[in-house]
């Protein structure tokens, strides 16, 4: 089948992440689903954009936002681009869609303050999992890495004499991220600990949940959401607030936006544009002190 032709081709060639193929394929599975129970059509190589409008209608009727609607029909837009590469259609029933519209995503980093009070308090226990929860908040904050990075770190990838880790991130990219004195003496702590566990079933990992497995995504998550709940009244408190923060606070002060680029993971310097919102009273400033007429303005 062509589906599976294409989840093979994103896997081993394109090289997504397996969480992404998961997401991809449900999305076919799906697609796949609707289209033969309302047209009685199996192979959705075969489809018109007439039956995919039917389908965003159904999405829209079941209270899909138009956020989720783009990313589901974007997973189509993929599939039938692979047809057209391995030339089993001829033109795309989606060349003429365009997106729905949605409004633009905000996401409010933490402040300082918020991040100073959390490590900088005594709200962690001084046991294993109080030790592990702040480590996972250290290095998400620190190195601006994704959680499923983080997850995926193994251990032998966490280098404290040259003070760097090595990260895998999309389509299996590596990229080496340095480390700031605070975290390598978290690192060294939370190491120790882990030393003393009886039994590490996932050792190859560098971060263990207190029963020696690999952390899951929604432990990460909730670790997070947990702790800045009682430093921050923001609305959304997760991972990916914390790599926003990271990106955030470097640019506040100074740092080059190539450089956040590359420590972020970035294909290109438009990904990384997204945080400069958060930055745009530092640059204001900047600008306003380094432009020849810009004290005229006071």
């Amino acid at each position: 089948m062509s589906v599976d032709r294409f989840l093979d081709y994103i896997t081993h060639e394109k090289k997504y992440s397996p969480h992404t193929c998961i997401a991809y394929k449900k999305n076919l599975i799906d697609f796949q689903a609707f289209c033969a129970e309302n047209f009685d059509l199996e192979e959705i190589e075969r489809v018109s954009y007439n039956h995919i409008r039917s389908w965003i209608v159904f999405l829209v009727e079941n209270q899909n936002s138009n956020r989720t609607i783009n990313r589901k029909v974007s997973v189509l837009r993929s599939y039938f681009k692979f047809l057209l590469k391995t030339e089993t259609i001829e033109l795309s029933p989606l060349k003429q869609h365009r997106p729905l519209k949605v409004s633009k995503k905000i996401n409010v980093p933490f402040s300082l303050d918020e991040v100073a009070q959390l490590l900088d308090g005594n709200l962690f226990s001084k046991d294993y999992l109080g030790i592990l929860e702040k480590t996972i908040i250290t290095l998400l904050y620190y190195t601006g890495i994704r959680r499923q990075e983080l997850i995926d770190l193994k251990t032998d990838a966490v280098d404290l004499y040259s003070e760097a880790i090595k990260v895998k991130g999309k389509r299996n990219k590596e990229r080496i991220i340095p480390l700031l004195p605070e975290v390598i003496t978290s690192l060294k702590l939370y190491l120790f600990e882990k030393n003393k566990i009886s039994e590490l079933i996932d050792q190859n990992y560098f971060f263990c949940s207190p029963t020696g497995i690999k952390l899951n995504e929604g432990f990460v998550y909730n670790t997070v959401n947990h702790y800045f709940s009682r430093v921050s009244t923001k609305v959304k408190k997760s991972p990916h607030i914390l790599r926003h923060s990271f990106a955030t606070h470097l640019l506040n002060n100074g740092a080059d936006l190539n450089a956040v680029k590359e420590l972020l993971g970035h294909e290109s310097v438009a990904a990384t544009q997204i945080y400069t919102h958060g930055s745009l009273k530092k640059i204001q400033e900047v600008y306003k002190k380094a432009h020849p007429r810009g004290k005229n303005s006071d």
